[in-house]
């Protein structure tokens, strides 16, 4: 088994965030490439966001800190910490409102 503190991870994250020049830092913390499970921890700073992008597959966003926007077309969902939020089929965007943290869940 293994065991990892998501609570660090998000700390760690927004920490390399701030300091990044696209203001965002993520690390996997289960899954990749090969797998059909991929769990990310992403820090994005305060107004930064990820660009908008297809979905590769079933996804939630877990928010572990902050609030974000999560924005599908003309479907906009608000997420603060302990929100769990179902990511459309379709192309979508992430704001951060504030320093946010959240744990990106995708099955592909």
């Amino acid at each position: 088994m293994d065991k990892k503190s998501l609570t660090a991870l998000a700390r760690q994250q927004l920490k390399l965030a701030a300091t990044a020049t696209s203001g965002r830092s993520s690390q996997t913390v289960y899954g990749g490439h090969t797998h059909a499970l991929r769990q990310t921890v992403v820090g994005l700073a305060a107004g930064r966001s990820l660009a908008e992008h297809d979905n590769a597959g079933e996804a939630t966003v877990l928010v572990l800190s902050g609030t974000l926007t999560l924005t599908s077309g003309a479907n906009e969902w608000k997420g603060s910490a302990g929100d769990l939020l179902v990511v459309p089929r379709a192309r979508h965007s992430v704001k951060a409102i504030d320093d946010v943290t959240f744990l990106l869940t995708v099955s592909k």
